[in-house]
Parts: structure tokens; sequence; C-alpha cells
């Protein structure tokens, strides 16, 4: 795929502001300042930013960075999301990776599970088995651990860092197509010594 694998989609995102669904606000919602990693800051995802106040916001919001400016979770640009799917609500995000295509469900730690009941789950996979077929791909992270969830399948990946890769690759099958999924580590600059 060439790209990491949990940033949320920027440069597109800054030159064109995407469409929000009227009505719909994050009000106490923050969990964007949870689950996803945010570069310029070094914060790894699941865990609270340093500039989030529970309950009050963003302290330096007239102040933040590119990538918190262009974030906006599915739930706020798509309206076939329904209430439940709020983040605050659902304890996970909703949102495209960085190269735009591939989805990404960033779950809050303290409920490791919550992607998996009803009714996220059902949608979950449908997303994954119909975007496979047109080379999107479903992510889970929850903290620095990474789920493929694959059309016939999960993969738990494991620890995956926000520069490592994660190649997709399929291959026929008996019954069809059968998708595999490999954590490429980004190279690392030895220390200094």
């Amino acid at each position: 795929m060439g790209d990491a694998v949990d940033q949320p989609a920027q440069a597109s995102a800054i030159a064109v502001a995407p469409q929000l669904v009227a009505g719909r606000a994050c009000g106490s919602c923050m969990m964007c300042c949870k689950v996803p990693h945010i570069e310029e800051f070094a914060k790894p995802a699941g865990i609270w930013c340093q500039h989030a106040a529970p309950g009050k916001g963003c302290v330096i919001y007239a102040d933040r960075p590119a990538s918190c400016r262009a974030f906006y979770c599915l739930w706020m640009q798509d309206a076939r999301f329904g209430p439940e799917w709020k983040p605050d609500k659902a304890k996970f995000v909703v949102y495209l990776q960085r190269n735009g295509v591939h989805l990404q469900i960033g779950v809050d730690p303290n409920f490791p599970n919550a992607w998996t009941k009803t009714p996220y789950i059902a949608q979950i996979k449908k997303w994954a088995r119909e975007g496979a077929e047109h080379g999107r791909f479903v992510f889970v992270r929850i903290g620095p651990r990474m789920i493929a969830v694959l059309p016939d399948r999960e993969v738990d990946m494991g620890r995956v860092d926000p520069d490592d890769d994660i190649v997709v690759s399929q291959r026929p099958g008996p019954a069809g197509m059968v998708f595999d999924v490999a954590v490429k580590a980004a190279e690392r600059a030895a220390p200094a010594g």
C-alpha cells in the first residue's frame, strides 16, 4: 500500500474541507483526541492528547495542528451513520486512513471489543467484503494493536507502528479470492552512538 496505516486523511482534507452532515456537531465527543496517533505531538494511538481537557475540549483549539484541523470522523461526514455511530457512544472513531482509501476504526482501549458489538460488526464486515473488491480494506486499531478485517476473517497483526506499512495481497483459492495481510516494518534509524 505504500502508506502509513493509520494516519487520518490530511493533505487532501486541508485543501478541500469535507461536506459535514447538517445538524451534527462534536459536542462533548472527544474520541478523536484519544484514539488516533497524532504525529505533531508524537501522541500514540489510544491515549489522551496532552492538550485534551475532558469535558471541555482542546485547550489549544485555535492553534491546533493541521492534522487536527483537517480531521472529521465519518459520523460527521456521512448521514448514513446513525446516532449509535457517534464516537463517544460507539467507543470508536471511523475515519479514512491517510491514503484516503482504507477505513480505519480507532477503538478506545478501555472498550477494546466495542467494534464487535451489534450493530457495528455486521456493517464492518460488509465494508470489508464490499471494499476488498475495489482494493479498499478495513483496519481496526486498539492502541498499538492492529486487526485487519478481511472479507473472510479477521487477522490480529499485533503491534503495528504508525509508520509501518500493511501489505494486503490476494491469491486464488478453491472458493474464490483469498486475502493475506502482512506488516512491513518501517526502516528505523540506528541510535547514534
